[in-house]
């Protein structure tokens, strides 16, 4: 690896082997680095702007209303609060228990919430059955419950 020059091993100028690691040009370059992500980043990320509307509270003679809570049992079975239903006429009457539970609403039933809660053991195709049912006829507030509310 060491290169002589000519003449003998007692010369003035002797280049033996260079054992040390030079660091300084690979400081440099991460030095370099540094500053790159440290320009490149915050154009890097993204932010999306939104006009979000002001928080108002509800007016305090305003009684909030209570959801409608959807069950459906392993063995197919839908109810609606405690009255059994088909899948079939399940907006006809969740719109009807819904006014009977709230005689002033005014707008359309599928304005307002409804719970769906599931026995453990029904599958999920028959879950997603009543979900779809519901999309189907207008009902997007939909919340799913996962343990008893009391």
């Amino acid at each position: 690896m060491a290169a002589k020059l000519a003449g003998s091993g007692g010369s003035k100028y002797s280049l033996g082997q260079n054992s040390e690691i030079n660091v300084t040009p690979f400081v440099d370059i991460l030095l370099v680095l540094l500053i790159i992500f440290m320009v490149a980043v915050p154009m890097a990320t993204v932010s999306i702007k939104l006009d979000l509307p002001p928080a108002t509270p509800p007016p305090p003679d305003a009684k909030p209303v209570e959801p409608t809570f959807i069950s459906i049992q392993k063995d197919g079975g839908i109810y609606i609060a405690d009255t059994q239903t088909q899948l079939e006429r399940l907006a006809v009457d969740l719109e009807a228990r819904m006014r009977k539970n709230n005689p002033e609403m005014t707008g359309p039933a599928t304005e307002e919430r409804v719970m769906i809660r599931a026995d453990a053991d029904v599958t999920y195709n028959d879950f997603m059955t009543v979900v779809n049912q519901l999309q189907t006829d207008g009902f997007y507030k939909v919340g799913l419950i996962n343990e008893d509310i009391s």
